[in-house]
């Protein structure tokens, strides 16, 4: 199961709670990945879903870039990044 939440504060006990595997919090132009182990969540440097991408320096940089220059700009330049 994969839930994306933009939109509030959730803590992480309502995640664990619908065992989610990975939950991304973004706040203060900061990401974290936190990763459910044996009914707990450990922060993690590395996502599962994206295992081969630096996400956790990468969204905050994309974030600023968006906005920056608008979030079409930063999505057009990305797909170029990384096709």
């Amino acid at each position: 199961m994969r839930i994306i939440d933009v939109t509030s504060r959730t803590t992480l006990a309502a995640y664990q709670a619908l065992r989610v595997p990975e939950v991304w919090i973004y706040r203060d132009r900061t990401l974290k990945i936190y990763l459910l182990q044996n009914s707990d969540y450990t922060e993690s440097s590395v996502s599962l879903v994206f295992p081969n991408l630096p996400i956790p320096e990468m969204i905050p940089q994309l974030v600023q870039k968006a906005i920056h220059t608008g979030t079409r700009q930063m999505l057009r330049e990305l797909k170029t990044q990384l096709c």
